[in-house]
């Protein structure tokens, strides 16, 4: 497989885990020009969604599709990455020069040690929005900002791959990543529950479409925080995103 500086511009991707996560992103890099050579997908659901999103694409197993992939997405559960990737190197799985890349917030270039010491070239690209696994998730990765953390020579690999996708890079130094997705889960996390705690509680007292109503409130709450948190080189006065 020839080294990233030899590659022409189209790769053929393999998208390992048909979550939420996994056959957006697949369907963001194909709209870019990649290929997608399959998709690994064990449960009905996940499978359905693969077809919904990636049409066409073959389910194949995992060892067949990192077989004929340049670039493999990992789109897994967290908490099973790290196994995984250790599982497919002691298999011998892992390709010199293939691009690896693992969307998971908590951990950088690290857990994919095991696919490095085989030749492969490690990324990991972490989407900062919540993903229904929808086509609409495609337009909302326009402007979306990417945690990108990679190896110093290949950094600009995975920074064109987000702006493929519509994304915006930053650069999350490996040592950080504990603390990027401790600031994710909270954000997530306090956003779901003060939602869900308020329309509780104004369907109680006999408030009908109690999300409709608070939309407007929560919207304009988090924007009007969003504002002020922007530092001084972004206040240009543009709406957020742009």
């Amino acid at each position: 497989m020839a080294p990233p500086q030899q590659r022409s511009g189209r790769l053929g991707i393999g998208i390992i885990g048909a979550g939420r996560v996994g056959p957006v992103l697949g369907a963001a890099l194909a709209g870019a020009g990649h290929a997608i050579v399959g998709v690994a997908a064990v449960s009905e659901a996940s499978r359905d969604r693969a077809e919904v999103m990636l049409p066409g694409a073959p389910i194949l197993e995992i060892p067949q599709l990192i077989e004929r992939s340049e670039l493999v997405l990992l789109a897994v559960p967290s908490d099973q990455l790290e196994s995984l990737v250790a599982g497919l190197a002691a298999a011998g799985a892992w390709q010199p020069g293939q691009l690896v890349i693992h969307t998971a917030a908590q951990f950088g270039i690290g857990v994919l040690a095991p696919a490095l010491s085989a030749g492969a070239i490690p990324l990991a690209l972490h989407p900062a929005m919540s993903f229904t696994g929808s086509s609409i998730d495609i337009a909302r990765l326009a402007g979306a900002y990417f945690a990108v953390t990679a190896p110093a020579p290949v950094l600009p690999i995975g920074q064109a791959l987000v702006v493929e996708m519509g994304g915006e890079p930053i650069v999350v130094a490996e040592q950080d990543r504990t603390a990027y997705a401790d600031a994710i889960e909270t954000a997530t996390t306090f956003s779901s529950s003060i939602v869900n705690q308020a329309t509780g509680i104004l369907s109680g007292i006999g408030i009908g479409s109690p999300g409709r109503f608070l939309a407007p409130l929560v919207r304009s709450s988090v924007e009007n925080a969003l504002q002020r948190a922007v530092g001084p080189e972004d206040a240009l006065g543009l709406p957020l995103g742009s």
